[in-house]
């Protein structure tokens, strides 16, 4: 197994373990809602220290439940991904074609350095003349 398949394997397991642990060990058992996200936590949090408290301005658009605001996340982080697919995918690929580009002209001058011709401007003498 190469080093980069034992890495991977690590990475995907340190995964596996941060989506699994929380639920196995019931870290939010005591809670009402256990996995809510920061601005919930932050909203409930604000409201228990200062109840008068009025935000500055509200959002522009309010989604009309908690599943489609869930859809509408799980959408932009998909977009996300695939933008920084696109972007390292294209790096790779302009990598790739740069090192075939540097590969094909150095079989281009090879097949003379394995011939035993002379160097530039020497062509056509015969050995003895060239020295």
């Amino acid at each position: 197994m190469s080093r980069n398949t034992k890495i991977n394997l690590v990475l995907l397991f340190a995964v596996a373990a941060l989506a699994v642990l929380p639920l196995a060990l019931g870290l939010g058992d005591h809670k009402k809602e256990p996995f809510t996200g920061a601005d919930a936590e932050a909203e409930t949090a604000i409201t228990e220290l200062k109840p008068d408290y009025e935000p500055w301005f509200s959002p522009l658009y309010e989604p009309p439940s908690g599943e489609i605001e869930s859809a509408l996340f799980s959408l932009q982080a998909a977009l996300g991904a695939g933008v920084l697919a696109y972007y390292f995918g294209l790096r790779r690929g302009r990598r790739q074609g740069e090192q075939r580009a540097l590969d094909r002209e150095g079989e281009r001058r090879a097949p003379e350095r394995r011939a035993g011709s002379a160097p530039a401007g020497a062509a056509g003498k015969p050995a003895a003349e060239r020295d």
